[in-house]
C-alpha cells in the first residue's frame, strides 16, 4: 500500500511489535502497550492518591489489552474496585493475564476487580444503579484487532472478511457483502462511512461477488472509487469501517452507554469517552449537551481534549482521539423518584438515600 494511505480511524493503543501466540494458536502483537490519553482520561476521570482511601469504583468500559485498567488500578488501592467490559475473548484473555500480573506485583494493594465478557452497551445489567465513581470508554477498534489479518478488520494485511469484534457470534462482514441487496449496502456504507461514492461502491461489490478476504474488498472498491487528489487515505477505509460499525452494532453500543451511565455514576461521578472518528464524537457531544442542558450532565470539556504533539510523535494513532468528559449532577428528588420506579425495594432504598 502506498505510505499516503492511511488508515481513517483507529482506537488509540500503540503496540510495540513482539509475539506472542495465544492457546488459540493466533498470532498477537502485544508487549509494551501504550493506551490512547491516559493522563487526561485519569485526571478527568479525578482519581487521585484519595481515591485509594475512599474505595472508588470505576468502570473501564472497552478493557482492550487493559493499558488503561493497569493505570486505573495502580490507582485504586486495596478498598478500591475495577469493574471491566470487553466483547472480544482474545482481548478477554490477555487482558486479565496482565491483571494477574498486577495483582502479584500489587499483593496486598491490589484493589477488587470484576471483569465481564460482555460488549458495554449491555452495562446496566452487570452494574448497579448509582453505584460508580467514573466510566471510562475508548470505543472502536483496538490496535489488536486491526494488526491481526485473521480478524478481518484492516487491508493492510490479506485476511478473511470477518470484523466481528465477538468472534463467538453474529454475522460477519463477509456475509454481510455477499448477502445484502445493492441498495442496503450503498446505504449503510454511506450512512456509517460517510462515503459519497456509496451506490457506485455498492454496484461494484454486487457485480464482484462472491467476496471472501479483505484483500478482494479492498481491490474492488479501489476499482470503483479511485483515489482523488485531496484524499490521504485508501478508498476502501471508510468502507471497511461502514462494514464493522455495522456489523458490530458499534453507534447502537455507544447510545447504549451514554443512555445508562446517568443512572449508574454516583452524583459527582464522571464519564469519559475517547472517540476516533465523528460518528462517534457527535454522539458523545450531543448526550452531554442535552445532559447539560436538563440537568443530569455539567461538561467538563468545552471542546475535545487531544494529543499533545509529543504523544502523537510515541503513538500515531492517537492523533485522532477526542476526549471528551461530564461529572453527574446531584439527582433530583422526581429523577431520582423515576429511576427507583423500577428497582427492587432494598435497591431503592440504597438509590434514594444517595440523593444530595
Amino acid at each position: 500500500m502506498p505510505n499516503r494511505w492511511r488508515r481513517l480511524d483507529y482506537r488509540g493503543e500503540s503496540l510495540d511489535r513482539q509475539s506472542l501466540q495465544s492457546p488459540q494458536g493466533v498470532y498477537r502483537q502485544q508487549a509494551r502497550h501504550v493506551p490512547v490519553l491516559l493522563q487526561e482520561a485519569i485526571r478527568y476521570l479525578g482519581i487521585s492518591p484519595s481515591s485509594a482511601v475512599q474505595g472508588s469504583t470505576i468502570v473501564d468500559a472497552t478493557l482492550g489489552l487493559g493499558g488503561h485498567s493497569e493505570a486505573i488500578v495502580r490507582l485504586l488501592g486495596p478498598k478500591g474496585h475495577l469493574i471491566a467490559f470487553d466483547r472480544d475473548p482474545a482481548a478477554m484473555e490477555l487482558a486479565s493475564a496482565k491483571l494477574e500480573a498486577l495483582r502479584a506485583e500489587l499483593n496486598d494493594q491490589m484493589p477488587r476487580v470484576t471483569l465481564h465478557a460482555a460488549d458495554f452497551g449491555s452495562i446496566a445489567e452487570h452494574v448497579a444503579p448509582a453505584s460508580v465513581d467514573g466510566i471510562l470508554a475508548d470505543v472502536g477498534v483496538s490496535s489488536m484487532q486491526l494488526d491481526t489479518a485473521e480478524r478481518g478488520f484492516s487491508f493492510q494485511a490479506d485476511g478473511p472478511l470477518d470484523m466481528r469484534m465477538d468472534t463467538r457470534s453474529g454475522p460477519t462482514a463477509e456475509q454481510v457483502v455477499n448477502q445484502a441487496g445493492e441498495e442496503e449496502l450503498a446505504n449503510l456504507i454511506y450512512e456509517f462511512g460517510e462515503e459519497r461514492r456509496s451506490r457506485r461502491i455498492a454496484r461494484a461489490i454486487v457485480r464482484a461477488r462472491p467476496l471472501s478476504t479483505t484483500a478482494q474488498l479492498a481491490n474492488v472498491v479501489a476499482a470503483a472509487a479511485q483515489t482523488m487528489k485531496h484524499e490521504r487515505i485508501h478508498p476502501a477505509t471508510r468502507v471497511f469501517q461502514a462494514l464493522r460499525i455495522y456489523v458490530n452494532r458499534e453507534l447502537e453500543q455507544i447510545e447504549a452507554l451514554l443512555q445508562a451511565a446517568p443512572g449508574l455514576l454516583k452524583p459527582g461521578g464522571r464519564l469519559v469517552v475517547i472517540s476516533f472518528h465523528s460518528l462517534e464524537d457527535r454522539l458523545v457531544k450531543d448526550a452531554m449537551r442535552a445532559g447539560a442542558s436538563d440537568g443530569t450532565w455539567q461538561v467538563l470539556t468545552k471542546k475535545p481534549v487531544q494529543g499533545v504533539e509529543a504523544e502523537i510523535e510515541q503513538n500515531p494513532r492517537a492523533r485522532s482521539a477526542k476526549l471528551r468528559a461530564a461529572e453527574r449532577e446531584p439527582v433530583s428528588s422526581v429523577e431520582g423518584l423515576e429511576v427507583a420506579g423500577g428497582m427492587k425495594r432494598k435497591q431503592q432504598k440504597k438509590f434514594l438515600n444517595l440523593k444530595v
